[in-house]
């Protein structure tokens, strides 16, 4: 039997979560006793271990994870190359990373972090001020965030946020996600009407959905934490 995490609360379903530290999630109505969740388990068993597989796998790449001088990082799409500097101050110019030869592992993915937040403010700001003319709407709020799960988000006040990390992917996938969160000012859903609206600006926008996920998965095997 795989051993997991129960988590029972007044849901309706059970639904069977891999987290990426490994572990299995059961989370469960609480009237369903332990012996109808342990039959539910096991009748996934064979999916709860090719996925299991594939996030230990991930999970073994991210805790190799470590960037040094000489290694590349994407910038909306390209790789650039981190490399060392007699000055204090690090800067990211003349398509390189520069960072000061002093610093270690762990400071080198600090700054790379700092460096890549205010890349995103600065050009995903740029995107979302040539988007909202053209798609006639003005968002509340704009902020860059560290969101781990999300490349983008919209309130119910309209305020539009994208996770940092968004800037490494291509600049038409950027723009996808723009416009994505954008159009969520005029539909706050999902709905036909609202890939609609995404469309008259992204008209091949599931390529774009796509490519995306290919980020995602690099993602899933780096610890950006």
């Amino acid at each position: 039997m795989i051993e997991y995490k129960l988590v029972q609360t007044n849901r309706k379903t059970v639904s069977i979560k891999i987290k990426k530290d490994t572990t299995v999630e059961v989370r469960a109505p609480n009237n369903i006793s332990k012996a109808q969740i342990d039959e539910i388990v096991k009748s996934r068993e064979n999916w709860i271990k090719e996925h299991l597989e594939k996030v230990k796998k991930e999970h073994d790449q991210r805790k190799k994870f470590n960037l040094n001088f000489g290694d590349y990082v994407l910038i909306r799409g390209n790789k650039k190359q981190i490399c060392s500097t007699n000055k204090n101050i690090a800067s990211y110019e003349d398509n390189k990373f520069l960072i000061p030869e002093f610093c270690n592992n762990d400071q080198i993915k600090e700054i790379i972090i700092n460096l890549y937040k205010m890349i995103a403010k600065e050009h995903i700001l740029s995107r979302v001020i040539h988007f909202k003319e053209e798609m006639n709407v003005e968002p509340t709020g704009f902020r860059i965030t560290s969101a781990k799960t999300r490349w983008g988000s919209c309130s119910g006040k309209n305020s539009i946020n994208f996770t940092w990390k968004l800037v490494m992917a291509d600049d038409e996938i950027i723009d996808y996600v723009v416009v994505h969160e954008l159009s969520h000012i005029k539909e706050h859903n999902h709905s036909k009407n609202f890939w609609k609206e995404v469309e008259k600006i992204i008209p091949d926008y599931n390529v774009k959905k796509e490519k995306l996920k290919d980020l995602q998965y690099k993602l899933n095997t780096e610890n950006w934490e």
